[in-house]
């Protein structure tokens, strides 16, 4: 396997939602974030990483036309390969990974639209390490106290052992490939899941408490205060 700036890096950017929970009738990624869409800052993070991944969007069929006019109204030329979504994630991701040559040697990260402050430095951190380690899945620690719901009870979980998992989460093409070719199941709940479950050990690297996902409007106001801060 080459470098991980070599040209065998790859993105698969999912953009799949439709903003149910955003209370608006255009899906989030679509939403402006200082002044222009939230899908555009996320392929902007990618595209000024050294790991100089080749982009994969993602995106549900019938927002193809209308992701193609949002670049042309803001001038937007990084360029990517726009493919159709799936039923679910699980196909989504899948459709992504029949773009890639199997005998390419490549890393691939797949990371959420609307997860608009991944870092290039916590982005090149996950190619590197899943070139040397199989996988790299990033999270953080989690700031708040903890119960698990049991039966018809609540239990204390230490705080200590629980990791909120956000992506991207990278991969080494052969080991995500093998993966992904089981049926799909309600359990995977993301792409760590698919390949724990092929009997893979997952590597958890540090993430960031900005990198959270645009999920509610307020969320939005607090992307831009921490861009502006």
């Amino acid at each position: 396997m080459g470098t991980t700036s070599s040209m065998h890096n790859f993105a698969i950017i999912v953009a799949g939602g439709t903003g149910a929970r955003m209370l608006s009738s255009i899906p989030k990624q679509f939403l402006l974030l200082n002044g222009k869409p939230v899908l555009m800052h996320t392929v902007e993070a990618f595209y000024n990483s050294n790991s100089n991944p080749k982009i994969i969007l993602v995106l549900h069929a019938g927002f193809h036309q209308y992701w193609e006019q949002l670049c042309t109204e803001y001038n937007f030329r990084i360029p990517v390969t726009l493919i159709k979504g799936g039923e679910t994630r699980f196909h989504s991701v899948k459709n992504g990974l029949d773009l890639i040559d199997d005998e390419l040697n490549a890393v691939i990260a797949i990371h959420d639209a609307v997860r608009p402050l991944i870092t290039p430095e916590v982005i090149d951190e996950s190619f590197r390490y899943a070139f040397e380690h199989g996988n790299a899945i990033v999270a953080v620690k989690s700031r708040d106290s903890v119960r698990q719901v049991w039966n018809d009870h609540t239990v204390a979980l230490k705080r200590e052992d629980i990791y909120l998992i956000q992506t991207p989460q990278t991969f080494q093409s052969d080991l995500l490939k093998k993966a992904y070719e089981v049926n799909y199941d309600d359990n995977f709940t993301d792409d760590a899941s698919v390949v724990e479950r092929s009997g893979e050990i997952i590597n958890l690297i540090n993430g960031s408490h900005q990198n959270f996902k645009i999920t509610f409007p307020e969320d939005i106001a607090i992307a831009e205060a921490i861009l502006n801060k």
